[in-house]
């Protein structure tokens, strides 16, 4: 039997990178408002994005898969907060996944 519901997707992954260096707080982001727990900005913070490639290295790929699963984890909470005013769906893009696919990768820069 056909039908033109899709399953519910299950939840992404945990937002555990980039990791910390030397014991210190890493730049992670705190749920359910989506900011850095270190410098309270958006998260992917400014840190985070100098520190997610590096930890990702020759695997833009997998970076990109890695930030859409948690776009689609701030979706759900960020719409959950506030239904109505929540941020659009193409700034969230931008904030967690464009920057990481413009980004050129090692085999590129070749």
């Amino acid at each position: 039997m056909l039908t033109t519901q899709l399953a519910r997707p299950g939840r992404g992954p945990h937002p555990d990178r980039p990791h910390g260096s030397g014991g210190n707080t890493p730049h992670t982001p705190a749920r359910p408002t989506w900011h850095c727990r270190v410098d309270g900005q958006p998260w992917p913070c400014g840190e985070a994005r100098l520190l997610l490639p590096v930890e990702f290295r020759d695997n833009v790929s997998g970076l990109t898969i890695y930030l859409a699963g948690l776009m689609y984890e701030a979706m759900r909470d960020l719409y959950q907060l506030n239904p109505h005013g929540g941020p659009k769906p193409e700034e969230l893009f931008s904030r967690f996944v464009a920057w990481a696919a413009r980004r050129p990768s090692a085999e590129r820069a070749q």
